[in-house]
This record gives C-alpha cells, structure tokens and sequence, in this order.
C-alpha cells in the first residue's frame, strides 16, 4: 500500500527571493491558482512581516485558493507570528512556520547564544504560534549543518510545544544524500513523540544535489517535501516539484504517492518561467525544451522502435502535447482562449482582445506561435504604466561601419528623441536612451535567449542595472533582439526608485 507524500510549495516564498522574479499580487494569485489546479498540498504564500507587499499577497491569496493549505512564514519573534496570524485570517486551511537557525555556526556568530537558549526561544515560538492556529511547523535552520544529537534535542522539544510538522533544511545545499538520509534516520529512531509530527525537507540545490537529498530524505522517514516550480530559489535554488513528482511517478515501487495533476506540470513551468522572466534552461530534467529531444541516430532509431526504449516518461504525462501547442495567424480568438486556458491563464474580454491584437502581430513576423510566446503576450501588460514608454526605434549596423541607433521615448505624456552611435547596435541604442535619461547607471548582466528555434523567434532579454546603489532587473521580448534590449533597459529604469 502507498504512503502519502505532502507536497508543500515555496515558489512565492522561497523562489521569489531571486532577484529580478518579484511579483504583484495579481500574479502571485495567479500562479497559486495554477498550484492549487497542480494538486499542492501546502501554498507557502510569503514572509508577512517581511513588507507590505508579501502581507498583502498572503491575505489576498488565502482569499482566492479553496483547499490547500496556506502557510506564512515568520522568524521565532512574536511579532512576526502576531503579523503571519493576521494575514491568514481568511485562509480556510492555515499554517504558521516558524523557527530559527541550529547550527553552532548560527548559534555563535547569528544569535551570539547558546544551545540552551536557543531551544527556549524555538519552543516558545511554537508555543505563541499554537495560541493563534493547530498547524505549527518549525524549521530547524541549517539542519544540514547541525550535529544529529543536538538536533534531535531541539526537535524533540518543539514537538512536545506542539509543533505538528518539523523540517529539516539542508540550507547550504552542503549534505550528501546518505548524509541526509541519515540525519532523517537519526531523528525518527531518537525523537520521542517523533510519530506526532510530520518530516519535512526543505533542500537547497548548491552542489547539485537538492533532488537526491529529498529523495533520501522520503526514503528514510520524511513525508513532507518543500520545493519549488523549475527548482528556482536562492542563489543555485531549491528541489524541484516536477523532478520528486515524477520520480515517485516513474519508480511506484517505492510505495510514494503524491496529489500531483502532472499533466499539469509543464503548463505550470512555463507560467512561472514567464510571469518571474526565468528561463528554464533546454536541459532541465521534466521540464527544459530537450527533455524529450533525441538528436543521436542511435536514440532516434530506439525512439521510432519503441519510445520506450529512451524515454522512461511519457511526454503528455508531464502536460507536453505536440499537437496543441502551435498556433497560427489563422487561429481566431477561441483558439487562443482555449490555450491560454490550458496554460493556466485565465483574463476578461477586454484584455483577451488586447492579446489577441499582439498575437496577430506577432503571427505576421513568426509562422508558429508557441506556448512561451503566448506567455510573454500574456503578461506584456505588466508595463502599461511604466512612465517610459518606447515609442520609435531604428537602427543602421553592418561590418565596417559604425552603428548608429536613433529612437523615440515617451516619458509621462511627453515625447523625447536622441540619437548616438556605439558598438554595436545595441550599444548604440542604450547610449541614446542615455543622452535623454541623464543618470549614472551601469548595466551589470546582460542575457539573450530565445524562445524555442528559428531565425524568426522571439528573443527574451534578462539585464540588471546599478543606479544609485542598488540592482534593477528588467526584461524584454521582440522578434527585434534590439527593440528587446532596449525594453529591458527601460524596464530596469522604470523600477528606479525616486
């Protein structure tokens, strides 16, 4: 007989820490609707306390979603579970996780505390949070890095304060997987009262390793798994939900089974890719566009056999379906409705019919529409109110000669021109937006990428910006890779602060 595995979800929490993927409202509903539609057990819908606008998207989100169950996090501080408690005060299923860091390495240069005292504060921080809801979790912050003995100490107490879940992070990404198998092992053969409560993981992906901890960490002992959409999150990111769905999907021997929708997996992917201007990278396990490619003739010649004998997962299993993913000029505004249904999006007339004008535009410049592009059509909106606005852009480049990019911006209402030459035509074309925003930035990163194939498709561009002391993320997307750049330039500078 199968064991349940919980399937708790961090993207707006966790993977909405990397820089540049910070979303309103509007999409943080969006995209818990689609997780909730994915079959997740637990929404991690934010830090509270942490600003206006994650307490906000909490209690927001606690309003839209029916039954997963909504946890907010918090820091062991009386405030932050007094802040989380209020804005889950809609959530039909709540969920307080609090904690605080275990290692000596924390205990000594974070806390400047001892074991003991630490052990205090983590208990009576479950115990305050008990006061408010009956679902406590508690994490024990870098677990990875705390010795098993200690560890089990500090859990064992938090229990017996009422802690209903306890997760175990590897928050460096430092473990082994036998390493964190064992840590697993330890706590349920030494934890009184260990049945009371539920394991979690909670891994982080620096060494690579993230998956094959949790796995380890499912295999000895935990039932709860804290993951993300694409595995995105802090610096190298988190386990990935579609990579653990999948995993006990394929090896059902184990006896694990989630409430994962997986046709539903790759729609979701490519939502959050999207809405957060995250490229998936072609080779991702699940999701990337050559998941389910062969370019060898030995593969290829296995595939038409038998596709069994190179692939172990079916790709309509994960929600890939060649046949409904292109869509042409000649698609009406139903068909394109329709897709963006099935991708998880759902708008009013009125904006559908302001998509579907971009949609022929862009069907004009491309023969095949994909669903990425339809996504990108999609949340094109997000600069509506920027208060610059490019208007005109042209541009004369060549081998030999010198470019020169001219272009028209429209700052609140009024109407600016300039043109420069430089190296390249990109080049140029950020010096002239220069000479009429007359500030000291530096760009930082600049990232190309395209879409899907062709010379026809539409590019996507990542830059960061330095103004003022601070980093600015921007994003833009053309067939033009240089109409692209220069939108992601005045992306970046649309989000200076005044």
């Amino acid at each position: 007989m199968s064991e349940r595995l919980f399937i708790f979800d961090t993207t707006l929490r966790d993977g909405e820490q990397v820089p540049g993927c910070q979303l309103n409202t509007v999409e943080k509903i969006q995209v818990a609707k689609q997780l909730e539609a994915l079959g997740v057990d637990v929404i991690e819908a934010g830090f509270p306390v942490s600003s206006p606008g994650d307490f906000n998207s909490v209690i927001e989100i606690s309003k839209a979603v029916t039954w997963p169950t909504i946890c907010a996090l918090t820091r062991a501080v009386q405030k932050d579970i007094d802040v989380a408690a209020e804005a889950l005060k809609f959530a039909k299923h709540k969920r307080i996780h609090t904690g605080i860091g275990t290692s000596d390495s924390h205990i000594k240069y974070k806390f400047n505390s001892t074991r003991e005292e630490i052990i205090e504060r983590a208990v009576a921080a479950v115990k305050y949070a008990r006061r408010y809801v009956d679902d406590v979790e508690f994490y024990a912050e870098d677990a990875g890095r705390t010795d098993n003995e200690y560890l089990a100490q500090v859990i064992e107490a938090v229990i017996k304060a009422g802690a209903t879940v306890v997760n175990i992070p590897d928050t460096t990404g430092y473990c082994l997987p036998e390493e964190y198998g064992a840590k697993i092992k330890y706590l349920v053969e030494h934890v009184d009262g260990i049945d009371k409560a539920i394991i979690s993981t909670h891994c982080h992906n620096d060494l690579g390793m993230a998956t094959a901890n949790t796995v380890n960490g499912v295999l000895n002992g935990a039932r709860q798994v804290e993951v993300t959409i694409d595995g995105i999150g802090e610096r190298a990111g988190n386990t990935a939900l579609e990579e653990i769905a999948m995993i006990f999907k394929c090896h059902r021997d184990i006896g694990i089974e989630t409430n994962i929708n997986t046709q539903k997996i790759y729609p979701t992917s490519r939502m959050v890719s999207s809405l957060m201007n995250m490229p998936v990278q072609p080779n991702k396990a699940i999701v990337g566009r050559n998941a389910f490619a062969h370019s060898s003739g030995i593969h290829q010649d296995g595939v038409l056999k038998n596709v069994h004998t190179y692939e172990i997962i079916d790709p309509k299993d994960v929600g890939i379906d060649d046949n409904a993913i292109v869509l042409t000029a000649r698609s009406g505004r139903a068909a394109l409705k329709h897709r963006l249904h099935v991708l998880g999006v759902e708008m009013g007339q009125e904006k559908l019919d302001k998509v579907y004008e971009d949609f022929l535009k862009l069907a004009d410049k491309k023969k095949d529409i994909t669903d990425d592009d339809i996504l990108v059509l999609a949340g094109a909106d997000r600069n509506v109110n920027h208060h610059i606005k490019l208007e005109y852009l042209q541009v004369t480049s060549g081998v030999g000669v010198r470019s020169v990019a001219s272009l028209g911006l429209n700052i609140s209402g009024e109407h600016f021109e300039a043109a420069a030459t430089g190296n390249g035509p990109v080049d140029a074309a950020i010096k002239a937006v220069k000479q009429i925003i007359r500030r000291q930035m530096t760009l930082k990163e600049f990232t190309i990428q395209a879409i899907s194939k062709g010379s026809d498709d539409v590019g996507k561009v990542h830059m960061q910006v330095e103004y003022d002391g601070q980093m600015y993320y921007g994003f833009g997307a053309n067939t033009d890779i240089i109409a692209a750049s220069v939108e992601a330039y005045i992306d970046c500078i649309n989000k200076f602060k005044k």
